[in-house]
């Protein structure tokens, strides 16, 4: 008979905060070998745990005072990772910051078509203002980019499952997914991907869904020289390949987030870089 240890309380209670269904918990449970009674019973008190007060404020970690707690990340163990309609390759780990690069998320006739239909939609891209919470055009990106709703068409919908099942992570907590293109010299300094929460702008962004907690970048071409995803408090950077993508987690089940994931587009030298964004929330999003 299995018991629900510590690891499997920090489990329920990691799946109720990121929006899991009661019903999809029950079913990991069972598969897990817990009778159905049990796994019902189990997850029934981490719902009623969860309602009984609100959630602790996210905060950002500080590496001398309140360092950041790595707990167990969402995306499967393995070199291997089957998603959906689709086997993923995982070509490296990092623990610190919780960091995953994959090979072959698209193929590469999904990379040109999102390409190609995506150019005749490019806006300049903007950033969030941490002051106002307004998306305003700034120098240290310079990009152009368009955004999908989320299941806009059949392509959008396959690409969005396999999201969801490569990273753990329930569908409808994803923003939509957003096509980004880098000419030459283009380049994207080193910021963070989720909201500042002691900013008042923070608010405005985090009222539906809640904070940010990872991202999933596809590179949709091969970048001859430069464009590397680099993050430099970890002394990492992932090359642009089409059809591979860098996965990072910022914000642990305690709602801390992660200073470590600080991260930026590096100047592209020789051509151009196309990539596809995913940013993943707390709680089912639009």
């Amino acid at each position: 008979m299995r018991v629900v240890d510590a690891a499997w309380q920090e489990w329920l209670s990691s799946n109720v905060a990121r929006g899991c269904t009661p019903g999809s918990m029950v079913d990991a449970m069972v598969q897990a070998g817990f009778a159905d009674g049990e796994a019902r019973v189990a997850v029934h008190h981490a719902f009623d745990r969860r309602a009984s007060g609100p959630a602790a404020p996210a905060t950002v970690a500080d590496p001398a005072t309140n360092p950041y707690r790595y707990d167990a990340a969402p995306v499967a163990r393995g070199n291997l990772i089957h998603a959906a309609d689709r086997e993923v390759r995982v070509l490296l780990r990092c623990e610190r910051p919780q960091l995953v690069v994959f090979a072959d998320v698209l193929s590469a006739a999904e990379c040109a078509e999102l390409i190609e239909r995506s150019r005749h939609r490019l806006k300049r891209s903007t950033t969030v203002n941490p002051l106002t919470g307004r998306e305003d055009v700034i120098r240290n990106r310079t990009s152009e980019g368009v955004w999908y709703r989320r299941g806009e068409d059949q392509l959008i919908a396959r690409v969005e499952r396999r999201i969801a099942s490569l990273t753990n992570w329930p569908l409808e907590n994803g923003e939509g997914l957003q096509v980004l293109h880098y000419g030459t010299s283009g380049e994207y300094s080193p910021h963070f991907d989720f909201f500042a929460p002691d900013q008042p702008g923070s608010a405005v962004h985090t009222a539906q869904g809640g904070q940010r907690v990872a991202t999933l970048i596809i590179y949709l071409n091969d970048v001859a020289d430069g464009g590397e995803t680099v993050f430099p408090t970890a002394g990492l950077s992932v090359a642009a390949q089409a059809g591979g993508a860098v996965y990072f987690r910022y914000m642990n089940g305690e709602r801390q987030l992660d200073p470590s994931t600080l991260h930026g587009g590096a100047p592209v030298l020789a051509g151009d870089k196309w990539i596809m964004t995913k940013w993943m929330r707390e709680r089912a999003y639009g």
